[in-house]
């Protein structure tokens, strides 16, 4: 890794075990193949398979949806696909769909999550991504995965979101009617990109607003400012954040880093000398440096195989 590039480490053994269970029908749509290209593309469908859960708060309408992009030759690992927008609409292409193909070109099968947006109900993403993750470990064998290797990845808002699900989660409920909440929530990894982490000081205002209404309570923003939430059993986290973000400032990673270290969770972070928020409109060498940083240290984790080092 070059040197403008200060990396951070910790270390640790990283082992999950889950139940497997087939349900849903989407498991059984065929798969679109795109001409060209070394990758199947499952159908569009809805994340629940009846009315999707409200939690607390005010009813939002509509459904969470996810849309599944597999790789020739999937190597066992799955990354559900966290896009930012501020929770208050979707960067799908650049932080979905685009994200997906990269995961592809190495054997990684990425689920995009197109999550519920708050509308002044805080509760209904972080529901989408827990099911994103319970259902993708109960289809993981169907697409040559294993549900002992399930992640996820977060862009910005995405970031937040995916860092809520790698610091509250359950085990399941072994007496659940549906398979699927039988399983865990508890992503084994997490890769958090210029993540917003605090609903404190540093925050980003917006998807704060968006995400906890005008006035949130000081147990709400305790809630949701995850580098307050972490413990040994938080997943283990890649974060990557440029030095001049001033969207979203990198106090948001190091926190939750300083955090991850303190309870001996494995983590790595990666601080980039620039690109600001969204590195540079997703590309050039400060993108390439995180997706390489990424790789590499999922490599490490045994998660994925060994990858060509970057010099």
């Amino acid at each position: 890794m070059p040197r403008i590039f200060q990396v951070h480490s910790s270390w640790g053994a990283l082992r999950w075990t889950v139940a497997f269970a087939i349900v849903l029908l989407v498991a059984a749509l065929p798969p679109v193949t795109v001409r060209g290209a070394e990758t199947a593309i499952h159908d569009r469908v809805p994340l629940w398979s009846s009315v999707a859960p409200l939690g607390e708060g005010r009813p939002v309408g509509g459904s969470a949806f996810i849309t599944v992009h597999q790789p020739a030759k999937p190597n066992g690992a799955v990354v559900i696909i966290c896009p930012g927008g501020g929770y208050g609409g979707l960067a799908k292409e650049p932080e979905g769909t685009g994200i997906a193909r990269w995961l592809n070109q190495h054997g990684i099968t990425g689920v995009v999550l197109e999550y519920r947006l708050p509308a002044g109900n805080r509760f209904v993403p972080l529901l989408d991504a827990q099911r994103a993750i319970r259902w993708a470990r109960s289809q993981a064998r169907s697409w040559g995965c294993d549900p002992g290797r399930v992640g996820i990845m977060g862009f910005s808002a995405g970031g937040h979101l995916a860092s809520t699900a790698a610091t509250h989660f359950d085990d399941g409920n072994p007496n659940a009617t549906d398979p699927v909440d039988r399983l865990g929530c508890r992503p084994d990894f997490a890769v958090l990109i210029y993540p917003v982490i605090t609903m404190g000081d540093t925050t980003h205002g917006g998807s704060k607003a968006n995400l906890l209404g005008p006035s949130p309570t000081a147990e709400t923003v305790l809630f949701f400012s995850n580098e307050k939430q972490v413990t040994p059993r938080t997943s283990p986290t890649f974060l990557a954040h440029a030095r001049d973000d001033r969207a979203v400032p990198p106090e948001n990673s190091r926190m939750f880093y300083q955090a991850l270290q303190s309870n001996q969770v494995p983590a790595r972070y990666l601080e980039l000398p620039s690109g600001g928020h969204g590195l540079n409109g997703y590309q050039g060498p400060m993108w390439e440096a995180w997706q390489a940083g990424t790789l590499n240290w999922l490599a490490e984790l045994k998660i994925i195989p060994a990858q060509e080092k970057t010099p």
